[in-house]
């Protein structure tokens, strides 16, 4: 791609046109804890019908290990947004991190569905929903359809404790309409992490925003 720049706190003279696709990541301590996770999800997106290419990610890579930390010094615990435009330009800034005020079953559904419409266009939803049914985990995406970097993390924290995975595309919409008596329901979000359902919640889906909330505490640290 041409015209990169990456712009952290300040656009300068540079100018983007139309967003195609805008990447929000969640901060922390100045830092990406998932960030090759994040990356190689951004390689698997799509701008304008083509993919993104590996100029356009290595750019992204350099700016978060040359500039991050300084670009993130006024919102430390924020968030990361990456916007590409219609041309192919790319810009990156940091802002504040805002937690959902609204996290009920159907409220994280609606805005699971809003993200699978957008991976119709960009090839990877920001936000996928997830629910237990007995012993299984459903994830609401296809099995071949790319994940997100947080999705990623879920997966790989299911297999280490033994819980099996089942893909259901449709399972937001049956949230929404109240088709499936799940005995949990959560968000697994780039921006947000894990966002328990405020209505059916539980231990197993509680495990894995634990696990998501030690790689924050983690970098936190450092």
């Amino acid at each position: 791609m041409e015209g990169e720049k990456n712009t952290d706190a300040q656009m300068g003279d540079f100018k983007l046109g139309r967003p195609a696709l805008v990447c929000r990541w969640r901060l922390a301590n100045r830092s990406l804890p998932l960030e090759n996770r994040h990356l190689r999800a951004l390689s698997r997106r799509v701008v304008n019908g083509a993919a993104v290419t590996a100029q356009l990610v290595a750019w992204a890579k350099q700016h978060i290990e040359w500039t991050l930390a300084e670009g993130a010094a006024r919102y430390p615990d924020g968030v990361l947004m990456i916007i590409v435009d219609e041309a192919g330009c790319a810009a990156m800034t940091v802002g504040p991190y805002e937690p959902l005020s609204v996290c009920t079953s159907s409220a994280l559904a609606e805005r699971a569905l809003r993200a699978s419409r957008e991976a119709d266009v960009t090839g990877v939803a920001p936000e996928t929903l997830w629910a237990f049914d007995g012993e299984r985990l459903l994830c609401g995406r296809e099995a071949a359809t790319p994940a997100s970097g947080a999705a990623t993390l879920i997966d790989d924290l299911a297999r280490t404790v033994g819980i099996t995975v089942a893909y259901q595309a449709d399972l937001a919409e049956r949230v929404i309409a109240g088709d499936g008596c799940f005995d949990e329901v959560f968000l697994c979000s780039d921006e947000h992490g894990v966002v328990l359902s405020s209505t059916v919640a539980g231990s197993r889906s509680r495990r894995f925003a634990e696990g998501y909330e030690k790689l924050l505490a983690s970098a936190r640290r450092r």
